[in-house]
């Protein structure tokens, strides 16, 4: 696993930034989320996710080994200290231009070293007239990593899913929205705590709402 760096190490110490990625057809992304295996690591069923890690030669991708995301229990308490697996993701998305280019984006925008590897999550959290949808069951919390970005690809039939960022986990957010199709939030995960608040459908049917998070480092390790 890459070691991680202190903030005052990192080569791009930027707090926090929004921006809109509009050479990103999101329309192009949205039906691979439409088969995504359940999570197995969460109780319920609410949660479909993907994950791969990939690094960056010049303008393309590189996609790496098979592996298991880690955590330490300190940053994850319902997760951490155990190695879990999910599915890789498909070749056809990997393979869409508008991927690449959300990839490159995340890279170049923290300046990442050309060896530096990103774990991609693709997440569709789904709600219901009866159950809520909750992307972030482990509460207020930072990943162990050195960058976080969270892109939304879409939102249907949904209300709340809001992004909250904090300087301290007992302190009000410094940053709160509803990230909307298009738009990627990139963090230093050194400086700040994150947390998105539970979905709820807008009218009575399923809700969901479809996200890529990445990390770098990864977090995932071969064995």
């Amino acid at each position: 696993m890459q070691k991680l760096l202190h903030s005052t190490e990192l080569e791009y110490a930027f707090l926090f930034t929004l921006k809109k990625v509009n050479s990103i057809n999101n329309q192009s992304l949205q039906p691979f989320f439409n088969n995504l295996p359940i999570d197995p690591h969460i109780q319920g069923k609410y949660r479909s996710r993907r994950l791969s890690r990939f690094v960056v030669s010049g303008d393309k991708l590189i996609k790496l080994p098979h592996g298991y995301l880690y955590q330490g229990q300190e940053y994850n308490p319902l997760s951490g200290d155990v190695k879990r697996e999910f599915a890789e993701l498909e070749n056809s998305l990997i393979e869409q231009d508008s991927f690449q280019k959300l990839i490159l984006a995340f890279s170049d925008s923290c300046k990442l070293h050309p060896e530096a590897e990103i774990g991609v999550h693709q997440i569709r959290t789904t709600c219901s007239p009866n159950n809520l949808g909750n992307p972030a069951p482990e509460g207020i919390h930072q990943d162990g990593t050195d960058f976080i970005g969270i892109f939304s690809v879409a939102r249907d039939n949904i209300q709340g899913g809001e992004t909250h960022l904090y300087a301290a986990k007992k302190e009000k957010p410094v940053f709160n929205k509803i990230l909307q199709p298009g738009e990627l939030v990139i963090v230093n995960d050194h400086e700040f705590f994150h947390f998105t608040t539970p979905i709820k459908p807008q009218v009575p049917d399923l809700g969901t709402r479809d996200v890529f998070v990445l990390t770098s480092p990864s977090l995932i390790v071969e064995s």
